[in-house]
C-alpha cells in the first residue's frame, strides 16, 4: 500500500519539481514519513546519502511543529464535525498505546518511532509525546533518535545495504 501511494505521488510530482524534492516532499507526509520517501528515492535512484539526508530531515520538520502545536489544532478543528471523527481517532490511537510509552517511558517512544511500521514513526510519535504532555526538550531528542533508526532500518531495506554477494 505504501508502494502504491509513492508511485502515485511521484508520478504527480516527478515532472513539476526535481527528483530530490519528490523525495524530500514524500517523507514529510505522515504515514510515508521517512519509509515512503527512501523507497521513493531508491526508485528515483537518487544516491544513497543523499536521499537518506533529505529523507531524514523531510521527516523531521513537521515533528517540532506537531509537539507544539498540535492541541491548539486540535482545540480549533474540535469545532467542526469532520475533523472531530478524526481527531477522536488519533486520540484512541494514543490512548491505546499510552501504557506502553509510559511504562518504559523515553525507551517506549523511541521504539514507538524507530520501528518503520504503518501507524508508527515521528508524526505519531510527535502527537503521542503533545497528548500525554511529555516535555519538548526530552521529545524532540528522542524521536529524532527514532526516525534516525527507522530511516537506517528503510535504507537497508531500500537500497540493500545488507546484501549479500
Amino acid at each position: 500500500m505504501v508502494e502504491q501511494i509513492v508511485n502515485s505521488i511521484m508520478t504527480f510530482l516527478q515532472d513539476k519539481i526535481p527528483e530530490e524534492l519528490v523525495a524530500f516532499v514524500i517523507s514529510l507526509f505522515p504515514v510515508l514519513e521517512c519509509r515512503g520517501g527512501m523507497i521513493a528515492a531508491r526508485l528515483m535512484e537518487i544516491p544513497f546519502l543523499k536521499a537518506f539526508l533529505l529523507c531524514y530531515v523531510g521527516n523531521m520538520l513537521p515533528i517540532p511543529f506537531i509537539i507544539l502545536f498540535i492541541r491548539k489544532i486540535f482545540d480549533f478543528l474540535r469545532r467542526f464535525k469532520f475533523f472531530e471523527k478524526i481527531i477522536v481517532k488519533l486520540e484512541a490511537k494514543t490512548d491505546k498505546n499510552k501504557d506502553k510509552i509510559l511504562k518504559y517511558k523515553s525507551w517506549g517512544l523511541l521504539l514507538f518511532v524507530a520501528i518503520p511500521l504503518p501507524g508508527t514513526g515521528g508524526w505519531t510519535g510527535a502527537l503521542m509525546a503533545a497528548l500525554l504532555d511529555i516535555r519538548f526538550k526530552r521529545a524532540l531528542p528522542i524521536i529524532a533518535l527514532g526516525v534516525l533508526i527507522a530511516g537506517f532500518i528503510m535504507s537497508a531495506l531500500t537500497y540493500g545495504l545488507f546484501q549479500m554477494n
